[in-house]
């Protein structure tokens, strides 16, 4: 199945919701290849980064199902480089 290489970022606004957040990246965790988080203290919000390799459509469900969590925004950023 071909993959490709990507980025999803996420503003998370809502603390609460990191739970949700953390259970549903550890149910695709086999598709990320790394995480980077940093807490902007002084506007009260968490800004994460995490760079996926797996197919398009399964980048696409992730980056979509965390976007509906309450107080969380994603969106995705694609590479151009692909792979089998």
């Amino acid at each position: 199945m071909e993959t490709r290489v990507a980025v999803i970022g996420i503003i998370v606004e809502k603390t609460q919701s990191v739970d949700e957040l953390n259970a549903l990246l550890h149910e695709y965790a086999e598709y990320i290849i790394g995480r980077m988080g940093i807490p902007y203290r002084e506007k009260g919000i968490n800004i994460i980064s995490i760079a996926v390799d797996a197919p398009q459509d399964v980048i696409n469900t992730l980056s979509g199902m965390i976007g509906r969590i309450d107080g969380i925004t994603a969106k995705a950023a694609y590479s151009n480089y692909t792979s089998k």
